[in-house]
């Protein structure tokens, strides 16, 4: 994955595949030491401790398309390369969590991507998912909730194409405020 946008995508791919119907994407910056946070939070069907302990091996998948299975190795792998983290929470029938970190001057940290794009996609293939986007960092935040907008769109689908392109500016602004320079692309 050249992005974390793209990371992004495959995790709540996974979310959506685990019948989640409320996904959280969350960025934050901490100061000290300066490091990027990204967490995707599901209420899907999670998965058994057996599985959960074995989910960042390559070659263990629950998908019977293919018999390898690359997001979540490769997060982990894009973390650890740029002296994060990586880690993963489950509970069948209760959902998932998946931390990743990033130190954000780290020579080898992934570009951030084109997050709001990625968002808007998210959105516009699963217009009845819930979903929370949440960014902070020491001096700002932002958060959108799919279900607040839908409240006051008085009938318009979310996945109405005007909608979607208000969304996307909105998260875009949204990573500007909240990360400003900070979060210069680096790899």
């Amino acid at each position: 994955m050249k992005d974390i946008s793209l990371h992004l995508m495959d995790i709540a791919q996974n979310s959506i595949a685990a019948g989640a119907d409320r996904i959280t994407i969350s960025m934050r910056i901490l100061d000290e030491p300066e490091r990027l946070m990204v967490e995707i939070t599901d209420n899907g069907r999670g998965m058994d401790p057996e599985f959960l302990k074995e989910v960042a091996d390559p070659f263990k998948t629950s998908r019977t398309t293919r018999e390898v299975g690359l997001g979540i190795p490769l997060l982990k792998q894009s973390a650890e390369m740029a002296s994060g983290d990586f880690s993963i929470e489950s509970e069948p029938f209760k959902g998932t969590k998946v931390n990743a970190s990033f130190e954000i001057n780290h020579i080898d940290r992934i570009p951030l991507g084109d997050i709001a794009e990625t968002a808007g996609l998210l959105i516009k293939a699963n217009p009845n998912i819930s979903w929370l986007i949440h960014f902070t960092s020491p001096d700002n935040e932002f958060i959108m909730d799919t279900d607040e907008i839908k409240r006051h769109l008085e009938g318009v689908p979310i996945e109405d194409n005007n909608v979607l392109e208000w969304i996307q500016n909105t998260i875009n602004n949204g990573v500007q405020s909240v990360f400003g320079g900070v979060l210069d692309e680096v790899g």
